[in-house]
């Protein structure tokens, strides 16, 4: 299935419970310009409601992961007011990378390439990274005047050490695949970090559906709930599984 147009475009791949999604722009190395935001919103909504859904692997049609935010768009003056919230609490750019962490089921992103800027924000939404060692990641805002907008902030937070965040932030500088393994910027290394990501990804939809949505949902907590909160929802979380299992309720 293609969402947007054949120049700039998201497709999404069905088998076995697991999403092949492919940032699908490789003329301009899967740059993000307001039709591909159109075709990311698109795809995501459409994902978010497939009952079948177990696991999301992403990865770059071409060269590259996402070289970032097309610079002709912000030549041309930009994307539009950014304070309005038109997703939950993120704008529509930012709802381009914290969008994953929102579907309900687990994202693993394959870096390759390039993965720059908002490219490297949207890879940041994926619940897993597997980059290529030779890959390219770099936080690049600060090149052109600007700060990472597209989320980077809260989906650093509990991946990346603060000190290497700032860092990486205040300068902008690239780092490989090896080191942002190091840093945390990724989770692993792989040689083919696609074939890798559907792996894991087939692993994964392999197990309970239910589970595998309860765990997602636990997992985003993590940060934002404290202590009391989480250990309650776990609670809770694990009933409902528990019940299932038992015959108490249906199962997924």
């Amino acid at each position: 299935m293609r969402f947007g147009d054949e120049d700039t475009s998201v497709t999404v791949a069905m088998e076995q419970g697991v999403a092949q999604v492919r940032l699908d722009r490789p003329a301009k190395l899967n740059a993000v310009n307001p039709a591909m935001m159109t075709a990311i919103e698109e795809a995501l909504a459409y994902l978010g409601a497939l009952d079948e859904l177990r696991c999301v692997a992403l990865a770059g049609v071409g060269r590259s992961f996402c070289v970032g935010i097309d610079l002709a768009v912000l030549a041309s003056g930009g994307i539009g007011a950014l304070g309005p919230r038109t997703h939950g609490d993120a704008n529509r750019a930012q709802y381009c990378a914290t969008g994953g962490r929102a579907l309900p089921v687990p994202v693993i992103a394959a870096v390759h390439g390039h993965c720059f800027g908002a490219g490297t924000q949207i890879a940041l939404g994926a619940d897993l990274r597997i980059a290529a060692p030779g890959a390219r990641l770099s936080v690049m805002e600060m090149k052109h005047g600007l700060v990472p907008d597209l989320g980077g902030f809260v989906l650093a937070r509990g991946l990346v050490r603060e000190d290497h965040w700032r860092e990486l932030v205040y300068t902008a500088r690239e780092v490989s695949g090896e080191e942002a393994q190091a840093i945390g910027l990724v989770t692993r290394v792989a040689l083919d970090p696609i074939a890798e990501a559907t792996t894991l990804a087939h692993e994964i939809a392999g197990k309970s559906g239910a589970a595998i949505r309860t765990a997602k949902r636990l997992a985003d907590a993590m940060c934002n709930s404290t202590a009391t909160q989480l250990l309650q929802s776990e609670s809770d979380e694990q009933q409902v599984l528990v019940d299932m299992m038992i015959g108490k309720a249906p199962t997924q």
